[in-house]
């Protein structure tokens, strides 16, 4: 088996025991006090979203990010969700119904392999995309998909530089669970994402996030 294939297996594992307790557990995420939410609609924000428009959320887990997508797109608007993990996608699937959404569809998709809609008008990624082993790939492949003027935006934790230890163990916490922390520290995958970012999308924005410990990247078809 590969190594993207284990990462894969483990991924899945991992969150197929968390998804019961996700929305709960999620608010302590990456640590007790850390502005997830805040975080996470600054990332929505960042797509410049308008009524009706159609919003790839890749890795959407439970849905965290759908309602803070409905309120800019509305009732004409659409939302796929993307996600590796079928228990996360039950999850999901749970707040749809309870929520009445009938403008939200899921799929179960490694986001490497996702056939991207054509012509959409944005794609978000928060909290997800630096566990991907090809997570420049992803963004060429999102970019590709996207109407003229369409948005990337992707939310994600990293290795603070030049700060406390402390603080960079805040950064380096969240992925414990999910892969080596020295083999996520040396892949860097917050670099690929910023150079796939700067080389496919126009007007890109780069902005560290609470002494570094996390990031939003944005741009432009």
């Amino acid at each position: 088996m590969t190594q993207t294939g284990r990462t894969q297996e483990r991924l899945i594992e991992t969150y197929r025991k968390k998804a019961k307790h996700y929305d709960l557990t999620s608010r302590l995420y990456p640590a007790p006090g850390y502005p997830q939410r805040a975080q996470r609609r600054r990332a929505v924000q960042a797509l410049g979203l308008r009524p009706g428009a159609s919003v790839i959320d890749m890795a959407c887990g439970t849905g965290l990010n759908f309602s803070l997508i409905e309120e800019m797109i509305g009732p004409d608007g659409r939302i796929v969700g993307v996600d590796l993990t079928d228990a996360m996608l039950e999850r999901a699937q749970a707040r749809i119904k309870a929520k009445g959404w009938s403008n939200v569809s899921l799929v179960q998709a490694d986001a490497i392999d996702f056939e991207f809609p054509t012509e959409v008008d944005a794609i978000l990624s928060t909290y997800a995309l630096t566990q991907v082993p090809d997570c420049a790939e992803v963004i060429a492949h999102g970019a590709a998909a996207l109407c003229e003027g369409g948005r990337w935006a992707v939310l994600d934790l990293k290795v603070p530089t030049n700060v406390p230890r402390r603080l960079a163990q805040l950064g380096t916490a969240v992925v414990r669970p999910f892969a080596s922390i020295d083999e996520w520290i040396m892949r860097r995958p917050w670099e690929a994402i910023r150079e796939a970012m700067q080389e496919e999308l126009a007007d890109f924005s780069w902005t560290e996030l609470l002494f570094g410990t996390a990031f939003l990247g944005a741009g432009s078809r």
